[in-house]
């Protein structure tokens, strides 16, 4: 679990600093730039800025849900709130991310296989969303058996 957090504190930094550097990029010479490139440019940071955004949601979530683990509370309702987080986080970003290739398809300004990629990338991001979703599920089914354990056992002792 320590690996794990590692890699998302990394990840976390690792979108900070692409949020400040591509907002700064992406905005610092609008006035220089091809008519067809300044034209994207606006709704490209908003809708980049934003899926990463959506993200670093996600991170911060996933960091709860280890918490939660290491506490022993992660088979409890609170964890589904942290959970629908997840599964919020990562459709918001597929649609960010789609919205970002429907932003860049018209025009010239950026070639057709890149529009392709991006649009890859929001089907991968909405699957995951969708793999979540089935976790939810196993974790729902792991509740309820926890809560019925629980109650065997009360049961149990009354009896003994």
């Amino acid at each position: 679990m320590a690996a794990l957090r590692v890699v998302l504190a990394m990840m976390f930094a690792g979108s900070i600093f692409i949020q400040t550097v591509v907002l700064f990029l992406l905005t610092r010479d609008v006035t220089t730039a091809d008519p067809d490139v300044a034209m994207i440019r606006t709704p490209m940071v908003i809708l980049t800025v934003t899926a990463i955004l959506a993200g670093q949601v996600a991170v911060v979530c996933v960091w709860g849900l280890l918490t939660m683990v290491r506490r022993g509370t992660v088979f409890s309702t609170g964890a589904f709130r942290l959970v629908h987080l997840v599964i919020g986080a990562f459709a918001a970003a597929s649609l960010l991310t789609f919205g970002l290739g429907v932003a860049l398809a018209p025009g010239e300004a950026v070639p057709p296989g890149v529009v392709l990629l991006i649009g890859g990338v929001a089907v991968m991001l909405a699957a995951v969303a969708l793999i979540v979703l089935v976790l939810k599920a196993l974790l729902e089914q792991a509740v309820a058996r926890d809560v019925e354990a629980r109650t065997l056992r009360t049961e149990l002792d009354e009896v003994i």
